[in-house]
């Protein structure tokens, strides 16, 4: 695989992101009310998908765009006490079940990032999510694996490339953002002063 194939293969996948826009657009909607009522954003993944968990929560916890409020996003993949603390007395499949369960609370949302869709330790934090009454969003690829039936919304890429589908998630996580953004009359959409 050189550059120019790369490339074109990242376009081909992006052209048919348009199929996603609704998707996105209703888990902004579903993580802008959670806000709203003072709830929280998680993201969990797995290597590059956890690479995207950190770079998405600080984007709400930090800024997008423009100079605003923090809004509340929390990457369960960045605590290293508590991930090998976890892993070892309990599992790698648990180490983000455990921490949805201590800091998750009902209206939260919960953004699952998984190529495969089929992450162990992502499946769990899913199972034990949805009955505390978090809402589920998966970012997913290939076919959506066990976490598309699994989440209350999929948002499947449609490749089987975990690259091409790392840059569609990261992409999508931005679009999130911003409509989360928009929703809220942050960030210099409605309200220019904040």
């Amino acid at each position: 695989m050189d550059f120019l194939s790369s490339l074109e293969q990242h376009r081909l996948v992006f052209n048919r992101l348009a199929s996603l826009a609704a998707s996105t657009h209703d888990a902004a909607q579903h993580a802008a009310s959670s806000m709203r009522a003072g709830n929280k954003l998680m993201f969990c993944g797995n290597g590059g998908s956890a690479a995207d968990a950190q770079h998405l929560a600080a984007e709400l916890v930090g800024r997008l765009v423009r100079d605003r409020r923090a809004l509340p996003g929390l990457a369960l993949s960045t605590d290293s006490s508590a991930l090998t603390c976890i892993g070892n007395d309990f599992g790698f499949d648990e180490v983000f079940a455990r921490q949805v369960e201590g800091l998750g609370r009902a209206g939260d949302v919960l953004i699952a990032i998984s190529t495969s869709g089929n992450s162990p330790n992502v499946v769990r934090a899913v199972e034990v999510a949805k009955p505390m009454g978090i809402y589920t969003v998966g970012f997913l690829g290939r076919d959506g694996g066990k976490l598309a039936p699994l989440v209350d919304l999929p948002i499947v890429v449609p490749s089987d490339e975990t690259a091409r589908i790392q840059e569609a998630h990261i992409f999508l996580g931005h679009v999130m953002c911003a409509l989360i953004e928009k929703e809220l009359g942050v960030g210099g959409w409605d309200n220019p002063e904040n």
